[in-house]
């Protein structure tokens, strides 16, 4: 028996999240049928996160357990032939048997890409949000930068992200290492970065867009402040599309 680890790149647009779903198209249940077609076995994968319909990621983590003996260049150049052009696997390799893609994690790193161009290109709209407008980079910087450090992030949980009648645990309280804020060139195109110990569901997505909108004067920089503070979703902005989500990398 023996625990494979996977490196997984992809283009979440025509998929439903990575989850499995008994109808829908998903990152995880397609994996999991080229797997099974290779080792002739019922195979589960374990992914780091759930990322939702649309995202897209680099460096999506997934393990599984395999009686198979296929060694592992051979599971790459396999999955890949059989998997659609956009899923592709970046590496495979053997870990201990007792490691966990979900559990054994213990952070990531997310990239979310925005224009604030008039006109965002067709080559584009897959991958960057659109929120045309004046942004001013350093009020966005300034609200970023708030967002470092251990923090109650309520303001930024979508509902159903926890159970919150769940006794103990942390709750709602992330720590982020590290914020940055990138514009390319002078195309007016955006990307923040944000790597911490655990994101609750649609944290990123929530923080973006109210970022975006308190640097296009949406909302003032003092509102910000008081809405991290607030623990309460109802006060935060709009759930940044999905589509400008990516998943950079997980941390073990």
């Amino acid at each position: 028996m023996r625990c494979l680890k996977l490196l997984i790149a992809y283009d979440g647009t025509a998929y439903c999240g990575w989850q499995r779903q008994l109808r829908d198209p998903t990152i995880q249940g397609v994996v999991e049928d080229c797997l099974g077609a290779m080792t002739q076995e019922t195979v589960t994968v374990h992914g780091a996160g759930r990322t939702d319909a649309g995202v897209h990621a680099y460096g999506m983590v997934a393990s599984f357990i395999t009686h198979s003996s296929i060694n592992c260049q051979s599971f790459l150049k396999g999955l890949n032939s059989l998997l659609p052009s956009d899923i592709r696997i970046r590496m495979v390799e053997d870990v201990a048997i007792e490691f966990h893609a979900r559990f054994s994690c213990t952070g990531k790193r997310y990239c979310y890409q925005f224009s604030c161009r008039p006109i965002l290109l067709p080559t584009e709209r897959l991958y960057w949000a659109h929120f045309p407008g004046v942004f001013t980079e350093s009020v966005a910087r300034h609200c970023l930068d708030l967002l470092v450090g251990e923090h109650d992030f309520s303001s930024f949980e979508a509902a159903g992200s926890r159970d919150l009648n769940r006794v103990g645990g942390r709750g709602a309280v992330r720590t982020i290492y590290k914020v940055e804020l990138e514009k390319t060139s002078n195309l007016d195109l955006y990307s923040i970065t944000i790597a911490g110990d655990g994101f609750l569901r649609h944290m990123v997505r929530n923080i973006a867009g109210t970022v975006i909108e308190t640097a296009q004067a949406k909302r003032t920089l003092a509102e910000f402040t008081e809405i991290l503070a607030a623990k309460d979703r109802s006060v935060a902005g709009l759930t940044a599309p999905a589509k400008g989500l990516f998943l950079k990398e997980v941390f073990y």
